[in-house]
């Protein structure tokens, strides 16, 4: 017997926030620019994410609603790396609809427990609005976009201070923590070392790493060589944000300049 085709579902594609649970290998890069075409641009691409930095460059809160419509249209994940944990901070990406936080600088499971509380909804936690794009601007229903937000919203927590590193254990196992991510340039300077290949800092990754695998977390990095990737997917990271849009403009352009010098 034919199936009625009105009935038929669309498969869903599994969400961000599955894809890291599951491990599978995501590339992403970041994005310095504050601009939406340069976000759509970067959402026609094949990278697994995108990562505004608010916390590095001068995204304001209409630039990082404008870039998280931008990659919303697309249907591309994106996530906001904020300048700090106040609650505040968190709602206003999360209610322009980014796909989740980054907050860097996390050092303690306290402070794991309060990012996850800001992030969700829930007694003390984050404020509701249904107005929000996040909420479909009162399209959806308060039950549907509570369990939509549940579902999806991701919290990464990033990994740069030696304190985070001796209680990496007990970050890592705060539930509702979806990812650790090390911020191996300020671990590096942590250690009063000069190279991001100093044994300490190595030992420090592989500290994340474990601890990730140990507590079911996934483990995401930038790295400055992208070669470097399978090394470290064999030790458990899974996300990786490489590059940047303006490193990308600085390479293009200097590939440009050298392919014109080598023809003339």
């Amino acid at each position: 017997m034919t199936k009625d085709i009105a009935n038929w579902e669309v498969p869903q594609a599994p969400s961000f926030k599955a894809r890291l649970a599951a491990g599978d290998l995501l590339i992403g890069t970041f994005v310095k620019t504050p601009s939406a075409i340069v976000t759509e641009v970067l959402s026609l691409s094949a990278l697994d994410c995108l990562c505004l930095d608010a916390e590095h460059s001068p995204f304001d809160r209409l630039a990082i609603d404008q870039c998280i419509m931008a990659a919303r249209a697309q249907g591309k994940p994106l996530v906001v790396r904020l300048p700090s944990a106040a609650p505040d901070q968190i709602l206003n990406a999360l209610d322009c609809g980014a796909t989740g936080i980054v907050i860097p600088h996390v050092r303690s499971a306290s402070e794991a427990r309060a990012i996850v509380a800001a992030s969700h909804y829930g007694a003390g936690g984050r404020g509701y609005a249904g107005s929000s794009r996040g909420a479909g601007y009162t399209t959806r229903s308060m039950a549907d976009h509570l369990a939509a937000s549940a579902q999806t919203t991701v919290v990464i927590a990033q990994i740069e201070d030696l304190e985070a590193i001796e209680a990496i254990d007990e970050i890592a196992a705060v539930e509702g923590i979806d990812a650790l991510f090390v911020g191996r340039v300020d671990l590096t300077v942590a250690f009063g070392a000069s190279s991001q290949d100093d044994p300490r800092v190595i030992a420090a990754v592989e500290a994340v790493c474990a601890a990730g695998q140990r507590h079911g977390r996934a483990t995401g990095m930038f790295l400055a060589r992208p070669s470097d990737v399978p090394l470290w997917q064999s030790k458990g990271a899974s996300l990786f944000l490489l590059g940047s849009d303006h490193g990308f403009m600085l390479a293009g352009a200097a590939q440009l300049i050298g392919q014109a010098k080598i023809s003339t």
